[in-house]
């Protein structure tokens, strides 16, 4: 017999069991269950409790006279679920339409003349739902509003959306591309200020077109906190909807050059010694590149109040206009950092909004719009910066078309935000503060993981008619050409960890997949953004059939893509409407990989629960490596015999492995920058915090250093020809 609480927890979309990544079943326990209600507010203590619970969530769903937003796809007409209780007496239903065009369209029909779906009975009343069908919509957002004769009246959302995501007609078409993945931060320069930089990105997009690159990846460009700049993770931004402001590059700033004090400062001995020795480090020195960077920048923002918006300039005319169409989403962001720059400098007791006085922490609070009105200045100063970086972001696309790249810039959205961020406290109904996303033990963390990520409430998310998801997909596809959408199964189901359990006791949580993808394939058609979901680990089925008919790409890594015999998969195996790579920034570089450095590292970090998973790790890389070899062999890319030992690493392997990639059916591959040169270190190891110095280590060398080496050189051409379809050895 079915307990009350998974009843209840059925009703909210909390999973009662799974298949983890050896393909076994596992059961959610009914305390997991419960924990996670209460994070939703649902409380569960008593049996009258939860059915009280049970009973609420029925009445709920029956009450509303139209549903908050319905979803439908742009050859299908909308048909309207209408709820009615027969208390009420109604006979006659009229209907308003307003188009996202602004098109008013009115209607009226008799309930008698509507098809019944269902009759129920929540809190003992008895209830007809209807379905009314509408006219054919275009494609977008739309406003519709019914009222019954009896006088009551509901609003809805209707989103009308094409049926899959976009395609560029050059991949549509067949052709094969490629292209580098960066972690922008890492790059280094003559001229930057010791972080990686949008000058350094439009360096790397001059220096890479000419060898037939078609792309430049990039690690999430999330806002962080201006104030707290030693918080790094560009999977826990402080909001998705912005852009980290430490990626602006100073020296290309409009008021740079016609700002007498920011360049005598920059050009004192002093500031040029830190900047040297900041861009010296192996490491990115967040907490001293910030100052630099800040102190010029509040300058730079003093000069364009009085030179630009005292006197009401066209360089004025376009911050305001971007600030305008940016909207309350910006200003609260803005006002955010400027609370968090203020109440900081009080004392480490404040280090984000949950720890904030009780006025502040609510941004609806008249404290709040007191501190705006009285910190105009620095809230217009966090405003600037938005503005300058994304200036500077869709600078480099523009660069990357004009060198003939198709597709240019390929962004990437985290799959949360921060606990104590911007985004977190602008919304705070949406995000569930008693729980954190994360993923059960899988082969990568045999402990399992906690992000630490709050995670969306999903009815909220539909009470909010998936605004919220709309603006994230819109502000991160307006300037890139492709976007990968890290941990693409949180579309349909999620990993919570309650606050107080262990990762492992988690539970998946289930969202309005098919809306959520009708939703993102519309904002990719009218960004004409590539949508490529990160499908790595545990996929279910279902999420793998979805994301094929929506033409979502699916994301392929060379080192997981094995047989069940070991063997990898040869480059014919690879589906067309894919991304690949060999490896990422979870991952060890190739030549990490390839020399087993990663299980070091983790037998240091104590990531194996013990001895005998570390050897066992020890003796399955050395059937990978062979397996790997093998690879390249049947591909005509290596000379060797099994009874021969196993090569040492070299340049001339990775062009091997990487013209292994190119040959691929995949549409799209990738080539990690520490794998042109040989890195080691990886970026990031999961399951690690300040163990490892994650989201900080460089690249080894500039950027012009890297493409001016003939080992390097041979790489790149190595994958133009084979994704030309040319012998690569030729």
């Amino acid at each position: 017999m079915t307990h009350p609480i998974e009843q209840l927890a059925a009703m909210y979309g909390i999973g009662r069991s799974y298949h983890d990544w050896r393909g076994e079943l596992r059961e959610i326990s009914v305390e997991s269950q419960a924990a996670i209600l209460a994070a939703l507010g649902v409380d569960t203590t008593d049996e009258h409790a939860t059915e009280s619970a049970a009973s609420q969530c029925e009445t709920i769903r029956w009450t509303r006279l139209v549903p908050g937003v319905v979803v439908t796809h742009v050859e299908q007409p909308p048909e309207i679920p209408v709820a009615v209780s027969r208390e009420l007496g109604a006979r006659s239903l009229a209907w308003t339409l307003t188009l996202e065009s602004g098109e008013v369209q009115q209607g009226s029909v008799e309930l008698a003349q509507l098809r019944i779906l269902e009759e129920g009975t929540p809190g003992e009343r008895d209830y007809l739902r209807y379905s009314l069908e509408l006219p054919s919509l275009p494609l977008g957002y739309h406003d519709f509003e019914a009222k019954l004769d009896s006088g009551l009246s509901a609003q809805s959302r209707i989103i009308v959306a094409p049926a899959t995501c976009y395609e560029p007609p050059n991949i549509a078409a067949g052709e094969r591309i490629w292209g580098i993945a960066v972690q922008l931060y890492t790059l280094r320069s003559k001229r930057n200020w010791g972080i990686g930089d949008f000058g350094d990105l439009r360096e790397l997009i001059r220096l890479a077109a000419p060898f037939g690159c078609q792309l430049i990846g990039l690690n999430p460009l999330h806002a962080l906190a201006p104030a707290n700049p030693s918080h790094i993770s560009p999977y826990s931004p402080s909001n998705r909807l912005f852009l980290n402001v430490l990626y602006i590059s100073v020296p290309d700033v409009a008021e740079f050059a016609a700002c007498e004090a920011a360049r005598q400062r920059v050009a004192e001995r002093d500031f040029q010694a830190l900047l040297e020795d900041l861009r010296a480090t192996s490491n990115v020195d967040y907490v001293r590149v910030a100052a630099a960077k800040f102190e010029i920048l509040r300058m730079l923002y003093a000069h364009f109040r009085s030179e630009h918006l005292a006197r009401a300039t066209t360089r004025a005319a376009q911050f305001r206009a971007f600030v305008a169409a940016k909207g309350r989403s910006l200003e609260l962001h803005a006002i955010y950092d400027a609370l968090d720059a203020h109440l900081r400098m009080q004392g480490p007791q404040y280090w984000g909004w949950p720890s904030w006085p009780e006025d502040y922490a609510d941004p609806s609070s008249s404290a709040v719009a007191r501190f705006a009105r009285e910190r105009a200045e620095d809230v217009g100063y966090f405003l600037y910066l938005q503005w300058l970086a994304a200036e500077q972001l869709a600078a480099a696309q523009r660069e990357a078309h004009a060198c003939g790249m198709s597709l240019g810039l390929y962004g990437d959205v985290a799959v949360g935000a921060n606990p104590g961020g911007s985004e977190t406290w602008a919304n705070r109904r949406l995000y569930v503060q008693g729980a954190s996303v994360g993923a059960p033990p899988d082969a990568l963390a045999l402990k399992g993981q906690d992000w630490g990520v709050p995670p969306q409430d999903p009815n909220e998310l539909r009470v909010q008619q998936y605004r919220p998801f709309t603006e994230l997909m819109r502000n991160n596809m307006q300037h890139v050409s492709a976007l990968r959408l890290d941990h693409v199964m949180s579309l349909y189901r999620l990993w919570w960890v309650p606050r107080g359990y262990s990762s492992k006791d988690g539970a998946y949580v289930h969202y309005p997949v098919d809306e959520l993808i009708a939703v993102l394939a519309l904002e990719s058609q009218r960004s004409k953004c590539l949508v490529i979901g990160e499908d790595l680990g545990t996929v279910p089925e279902f999420m793998t059939r979805a994301m094929e008919r929506s033409r979502m790409y699916h994301y392929k890594v060379l080192l997981f893509e094995q047989a069940p015999d070991g063997r990898f998969k040869p480059p014919s195996a690879y589906v067309r409407s894919a991304l690949a790579v060999v490896t990422t920034h979870d991952l060890p570089t190739l030549r990490g990989w390839w020399e087993a450095r990663d299980i070091e590292l983790r037998a240091r970090l104590d990531l194996y629960p013990n001895e005998e998973f570390k050897e066992q790790a020890r003796a399955r890389r050395e059937t990978d490596r062979r397996h790997l070899l093998q690879a390249l062999v049947d591909a005509g890319l290596w000379h060797w015999q099994p009874d021969q030992p196993l090569p040492q690493y070299s340049a001339a392997l990775s062009r091997a492995v990487h013209a292994f990639l190119g040959m691929s059916n995949a549409s799209i591959a990738l080539i990690q920058i520490e794998d042109l040169i040989g890195m080691t270190d990886p970026v990031n190891v999961p399951g690690t915090d300040t163990e490892h110095a994650n989201w900080q280590r460089k690249v080894a060398l500039e950027t012009a250093e890297i493409f001016a080496r003939d080992d390097v050189r041979e790489i790149l051409d190595g994958m133009d020809r084979a994704r030309r379809g040319e012998n690569p050895n030729a």
